[in-house]
């Protein structure tokens, strides 16, 4: 057989926008709030957009310390190449600490976001319909556009999603392959989905044979009452992520998820092509991290700066923006406040006028799957201090046309 020879082009040159790119290069599209993250190192920029977690909460000094501990005592184990399903003690250890019940069902991936595009490679085909919230997380819309799938938003609320919508959207003939689901402290609606519905959920996708993708990220992220530790779904027809971005430190980039045995070993080979395991010095880090004296005390202690901090913001939107607001989420937990505003306001035109005041946030059309929420907002209060929250309203009521805000109380609806 002849080798090619390499002669002069004989067609018009590839551009960055024709075949030089691949299809799923094409498919996929750039996060609005990834895009909002430069603005927000602007000098002077208050962010409530980014779901960033509060960096003045970071454990340095004990990571630091943990860091040098691990690379003086298992310097070669924690420094080599390793297992792409991740090293037998972090699954251990995070098996026994997140509550899963068996080790060998689990992989280490390098965040959680890392755990969802291997779940939709293992999963889903192009075409294939996966059921999401008409509130959806932009990073999840996004791994499903790059492969082709082709979201199904349902409603939710409060409680969830709706799955008496969802009952009947199956009932008259559709067949998702996948279901996605945010259980606690959604992102962004901060809702959490009740037990009822999640049961109902469960016998859902065993009538109808669609698998369930839990992404958990927030769960430890409770104000409160710490969440039920119940399986309400099928483990043959669950695929659960968890994360230690929001709980640890999102550098570590150390997420974990549980599957069932085919889809894992689908997800394993996935990974060997993408980075052949998740850093071996993260896992052994992460594993002393969680298993430390002081990590419970850090984990009560920025619940409660997270807990404040909601405060704050919903009581300072509530002053300044009442005779605007339609609802108003009331979390449970995790980081975000999302608001639905009464018409004509249109929250992609308000983030114009906002960052001319020097604050941003994520309008409500960057999480739709459809193109809509013209008039919802999604508010993080994870990143800003107290002071800089009141702040930011200001600017925030500053920023609308003159009239728009008005003082008063706004009857708050949970959402």
């Amino acid at each position: 057989m002849r080798a090619a020879t390499l002669g002069p082009p004989t067609s018009t040159p590839a551009t960055p926008t024709g075949p030089l790119l691949s299809d799923q290069a094409r498919r996929a599209g750039s996060s609005a709030i990834r895009d909002l993250l430069a603005q927000a190192s602007r000098p002077g920029m208050i962010s409530l957009a980014g779901g960033i977690p509060d960096a003045t909460r970071f454990p340095t000094d004990e990571l630091a310390d943990i860091a040098r501990r691990v690379i003086a005592t298992d310097g070669v184990g924690a420094l080599q190449y390793g297992r792409t399903e991740g090293t037998d003690e972090c699954r251990a250890v995070l098996s026994t600490h997140l509550g899963f019940d068996d080790p060998e069902s689990l992989l280490i991936t390098t965040g959680a976001q890392q755990g969802l595009t291997l779940t939709v490679r293992a999963l889903i085909n192009p075409g294939d319909r996966v059921i999401v919230s008409e509130a959806e997380y932009v990073g999840m819309l996004q791994v499903l556009q790059a492969h082709g799938a082709v979201p199904v938003a349902i409603p939710a609320d409060h409680d969830g999603l709706d799955t008496e919508h969802l009952a009947d959207l199956l009932a008259s003939g559709a067949r998702p392959k996948a279901c996605y689901l945010v259980p606690h402290f959604h992102n962004p609606t901060g809702a959490t989905i009740g037990v009822d519905r999640w049961a109902h959920l469960g016998e859902l996708s065993a009538r109808y044979g669609f698998v369930v993708i839990e992404d958990d990220p927030y769960r430890d992220l409770y104000f409160d009452d710490e969440p039920p530790t119940v399986v309400h779904t099928d483990p043959d027809l669950t695929v659960h992520l968890r994360s230690t971005s929001k709980s640890l430190a999102p550098g570590l980039r150390v997420g974990v998820v549980r599957a069932p045995h085919d889809v894992h070993r689908a997800m394993v080979t996935a990974k060997q092509s993408l980075d052949l395991h998740t850093s071996t010095l993260g896992q052994a880090i992460v594993c002393e991290a969680v298993r430390a004296s002081w990590y419970s005390e850090h984990l009560a202690q920025l619940r409660a700066s997270y807990s404040r901090k909601c405060g704050v913001l919903r009581t300072e939107i509530d002053r300044a923006l009442a005779d605007r607001i339609d609802t108003m989420n009331a979390p449970g937990g995790g980081m975000f406040l999302w608001v639905g505003f009464t018409e004509p306001i249109e929250t992609e035109q308000w983030l114009g006028r906002a960052l001319d005041q020097g604050v941003c946030f994520v309008p409500g059309g960057a999480f739709s799957p459809t193109g809509g929420l013209p008039s919802s907002a999604r508010f993080s209060f994870a990143t800003a201090s107290e002071g800089e929250l009141v702040e930011a309203v200001r600017r925030l009521a500053a920023s609308l046309p003159a009239g728009s805000a008005r003082h008063g109380s706004a009857t708050l609806k949970p959402g």
